[in-house]
């Protein structure tokens, strides 16, 4: 796993300003020269916007027009402020704030509290589910797990749109937001969650940020004091600023002007968290005079990919779309990317499984000699992943799951970390470190006596997981040896606390197993698109023309994470012998080989999996109630427009919700693994009387027919359901 601008060696400091526009192309310096006014920098995927935008602070700190200490650059992410804070260390601007808009605020309204307030600032509430729940609870209300992580994604959303507990019905209709519960139900566990913080001193992350800028509004005395302190801004991910965060930037800010942002619109994927490209897109009409600079040359990805990625564009529409850049490509040609078709899921993991072996086989022997590291299978949700750690782990392929524990908090990292300071403590003291070659060498001495061994055990899991986390640390000191052949193993020591400060992490050996959402900002050799279905992406619950779009978006991030390999796959059924009822996803039509409409040229080719040939074709639904054709997944399940009548039996389907909780908990399986919303809803609304009847319904296959039928059909009878043993299943759940 590389990041898109994360550097894998220790480059020489630059010797002058001018040295620190070495190597920068026309437009990446005109951004890093534009020092004065307001400066909005539009920047395509792998076109070098943290390289720009890291130059520019170093060239005006170098140049003398910034001091470092007057400079807060701020990003979204622990790791991208720690990156940015490790790019500019490099670049010899050491002393400039790189942070959070989180962790930026948080320091100031710790800091100025007690004189804003008095006495000690509030506890931070780290986890908000728990407290989540028991607020619900008060209010007579169950949730389910997943439902709970809903509600608690409504009041954060709530919060940074400054929406208060009774604005938030109001609220979810003027954005035409679809909310996971009745609007009034969630208004009142917001209530009483804000009350259970009240009631035990405690604040959460968007409390941080809200009272941050009460603070700063209320007190001109201490905003005078915080914009003394900060002249110069940077806003990286600019497209992701939510108004809460731009009604605290523009207080940072006052009257003045030196700002720079930086964004693309096409990369906007998290608008459910208040997340707004109009900050970004309207910069120059709030800026008049400011100086517009885009990015289009694409560093990262070869003309093949650029290709797809610009094509998977041409096809949108909406605000966003009307910005797009089309990407110029500066790599050499690559191979096309490939698009395959399998049976069911069970087979595309085999067969990604398969291909990405064939990639990490050396190049003497026929295969691309890839890394593991430089390989990632991105989904669309972080269910999907299993099936293919299952597949990785069966190839005996090394692999790891993004958005597990952070590196540096691992139980062998900080281990290592105690064990080499009291190496360099000791130094040639140590009989273990004095006899060792080089820096590497003395790191791989002191981590053989925590259980390290230069060579790997054998299979997967927790075992080599660990020892893949050792082993970066050796090849970390390895380039940072090379860097600077005189450094002892103290300074390799202050490196690596550097580093975890900044939460900026070496690369760890294993294919990188993520979703779309938190691959972003990251970029491999070979990346592997799966689960491209209607239904998953676009996700079934997306429905509005704005929602398609952002799922557009989402592929589009995919798309440009590869920098020569880039595979797009999608399986017919979720389990062998399923039904192939299961259509490629819209956004591919015109961009895969045979399908139709589009702008873009299909490259490659399409790989078609074992059963994939020989399927029964399945002719077009149409709505029961008006009679038009249906293509939305929802609307296909249903079998009726979204804006047709619903005949719904609302008791059966509260009967059918309950029924499927208690299922699913003698299952041990999440709710939507019995059936998903919408399945029950088509259910509720035909109100089946047999098998046949109840065996039309998507959604309800074969397996889910002999598994819950008659439970079901009980159901739809007003019966009792009938006493069944329990039983556990190990189908793919059904999304």
């Amino acid at each position: 796993m590389t990041s898109a601008t994360q550097p894998t060696s220790f480059p020489q400091v630059p010797s002058s300003a001018d040295a620190v526009l070495d190597g920068l192309d026309p437009e990446q310096r005109a951004v890093a020269t534009t020092l004065h006014g307001p400066v909005c920098v539009l920047a395509g995927a792998g076109t070098g916007k943290t390289r720009a935008i890291t130059h520019r602070i170093a060239y005006g700190v170098r140049s003398g027009v910034f001091r470092p200490a007057t400079v807060l650059a701020v990003t979204f992410t622990q790791r991208a402020a720690g990156e940015m804070r490790g790019r500019l260390r490099q670049l010899g601007a050491a002393g400039v704030q790189a942070r959070t808009f989180h962790s930026a605020a948080l320091r100031q309204l710790q800091y100025f509290w007690p004189k804003a307030v008095g006495g000690e600032p509030p506890r931070l509430l780290e986890r908000k589910l728990s407290l989540v729940a028991e607020a619900a609870a008060r209010g007579r209300l169950r949730l389910e797990r997943a439902e709970l992580r809903d509600v608690t994604g409504e009041i954060e959303w709530a919060k940074v749109t400054q929406s208060t507990p009774e604005d938030y019905p109001a609220a979810v209709a003027k954005h035409g937001r679809e909310a996971p519960r009745d609007p009034a139900e969630i208004a009142r566990i917001y209530a009483t969650y804000e009350q259970l913080k009240r009631d035990r001193g405690t604040i959460d992350f968007e409390d941080v940020l809200l009272l941050t800028v009460g603070i700063l509004t209320d007190r001109p005395d201490i905003a005078e004091v915080v914009r003394g302190q900060y002249q110069h801004f940077t806003v990286d991910e600019y497209q992701d600023v939510s108004p809460l965060q731009q009604r605290l930037l523009t207080l940072w800010l006052g009257d003045r002007d030196s700002l720079c942002v930086v964004g693309d619109a096409s990369q906007t994927i998290y608008s459910f968290t208040g997340a707004t490209p109009d900050h970004l897109l309207d910069f120059r009409t709030r800026h008049p005079d400011a100086t517009l600079v885009k990015l289009v040359r694409d560093y990262r990805s070869t003309p093949q990919v650029v290709h797809l990625a610009n094509g998977l564009l041409n096809q949108a529409s909406g605000r966003a779309a009307e910005h797009r850049l089309e990407l110029v490509s500066q790599r050499p040609a690559g191979p096309e990317p490939q698009f395959s078709e399998h049976a069911d899921e069970p087979a595309e993991a085999e067969a990604t499984a398969r291909r990405i072996k064939e990639l990490l086989t050396p190049v003497a022997q026929g295969g691309a000699g890839l890394a593991a590291s430089e390989i990632a299978v991105l989904f669309r949700v972080n269910a999907q992943s299993e099936i293919y750690e299952q597949a990785l782990a069966d190839a005996d392929v090394p692999y790891q799951v993004r958005g597990a524990e952070r590196f540096f908090d691992r139980p062998e990292i900080r281990q290592a970390g105690l064990a080499l300071r009291g190496a360099a403590r000791a130094g040639d003291n140590d009989a273990s470190v004095a006899d060792a070659d080089g820096l590497a060498g003395q790191v791989g001495a002191v981590l053989a006596g925590t259980g390290w061994t230069p060579e790997p055990p054998a299979g997967s899991g927790a075992t080599r997981d660990r020892w893949e986390s050792l082993r970066s640390l050796v090849r970390l000191a390895e380039d940072f040896g090379r860097a600077r052949p005189e450094a002892s193993l103290g300074d390799f020591v202050a490196e690596l606390d550097e580093r975890a400060a900044a939460q900026h992490a070496p690369t760890v050996e294993g294919v990188t197993l993520a979703s779309l959402h938190t691959a972003k900002g990251l970029e491999w050799d070979a990346v592997f698109l799966v689960g491209l279905t209607d239904g998953m992406l676009p996700i079934t619950y997306a429905k509005s023309r704005e929602q398609i779009e952002e799922e557009r978006r989402l592929l589009y991030v995919g798309v440009t994470r590869a920098r020569v390999h880039l595979s797009l796959s999608w399986a017919l059924a979720r389990s062998p012998g399923g039904r192939a009822g299961r259509r490629p996803s819209r956004f591919l039509d015109g961009l895969r080989p045979g399908s139709s409409a589009g702008t873009g040229r299909a490259g490659g080719g399409v790989e078609r999996g074992a059963g994939a040939r020989g399927r029964k074709p399945r002719g077009p639904v149409t709505c029961r109630v008006c009679g038009r054709t249906l293509t939305e997944a929802v609307d296909v399940k249903l079998r009726r427009c979204e804006d047709c009548p619903s005949t719904m039996d609302e008791a059966l389907y509260e009967r059918l919700r309950e029924w499927r909780i208690e299922r699913a908990r003698e299952l041990g399986r999440p709710a939507y693994a019995v059936f998903t919303d919408v399945t029950l809803m088509a259910i509720a609304e035909d109100v089946p009387s047999s098998e046949t009847e109840l065996s039309r319904i998507s959604g309800v296959g074969a397996h889910k027919l002999r598994q819950f039928g008659a439970d079901v059909l009980a159901l739809c009878a007003g019966e009792p359901v009938p006493a069944t043993p329990g039983e556990t299943s190990q189908e793919t759940p059904e999304k």
